[in-house]
């Protein structure tokens, strides 16, 4: 896992970290831990434009270790849910608290993902 925003010695910047895995060939596994808002989206952004450029079948973020989303971070993730659409696959989302589950259930957004309690249903073991 890698640190996607330094840290500063004056102030500590809320970090976001990304793990790109590939536990098996056809599935891709992005492993998302920490704040998503304004600052941390295009990090977001980047991860999942890492995810979806795998030529993998399965793709999987696992979003179980953010612990805030910000409207930007559901834009990041609505155009990461076309763009994934639009080379014929579906983002398959682990979202395991109301952090992430909320706001997407909220907009109605939930229905283009296919969302997953933990890595095991959504066909990780």
């Amino acid at each position: 896992m890698f640190d996607m925003i330094p840290s500063t010695s004056d102030h500590a910047l809320p970090a976001l970290d990304a793990d790109l895995d590939l536990p098996r060939p056809g599935t891709a596994v992005l492993t998302v831990a920490g704040e998503v808002d304004t600052i941390t989206a295009s990090h977001l952004d980047a991860a999942l434009g890492r995810l979806l450029d795998e030529p993998a079948e399965v793709l999987v973020a696992d979003l179980t270790g953010i612990t805030f989303l910000a409207s930007s971070g559901l834009a990041v993730l609505i155009q990461a849910a076309s763009r994934a659409e639009g080379t014929g696959r579906r983002l398959r989302m682990v979202v395991s608290g109301r952090q992430v589950r909320r706001p997407l259930e909220i907009t109605g957004t939930d229905q283009l993902f296919d969302l997953y309690d933990d890595r095991a249903s959504a066909g990780l073991t």
